[in-house]
């Protein structure tokens, strides 16, 4: 099981090697997410948590800030190292995340 390695994300986005899913794309419509502000938040984010058992490639999820200054959670892969997969984005709200937004909150 391997692990994503934040700074080959950022390597990646930096050279304009992005593939965008489908299902982002519907997902930054119905959330009012522009690219630009994925793009910034896993430029400044950090990997909070790994999905080594995602499938086709293994995934990461990135806490980081928008280009409008929210909070942001971002899930990429690597595809084969080639490019950066985006797969979804979304503002984490305290209903299911601590207020440090990187802690899931455990449900009883």
């Amino acid at each position: 099981m391997e692990h994503v390695n934040i700074s080959d994300i950022q390597s990646l986005i930096m050279s304009g090697d992005i593939f965008w899913t489908e299902h982002m794309a519907l997902r930054l419509r119905e959330r009012n997410i522009r690219r630009a502000d994925v793009i910034a938040c896993v430029l400044n984010g950090e990997a909070i948590e790994q999905y080594p058992g995602d499938s086709p490639y293994p995934s990461c999820l990135i806490l980081g800030v928008s280009k409008k200054g929210r909070v942001m959670h971002v899930v990429c892969s690597l595809d084969s190292g080639i490019s950066c997969c985006m797969i979804t984005a979304y503002y984490p709200n305290n209903d299911k995340w601590e207020n440090d937004f990187r802690t899931r909150k455990v449900v009883e």
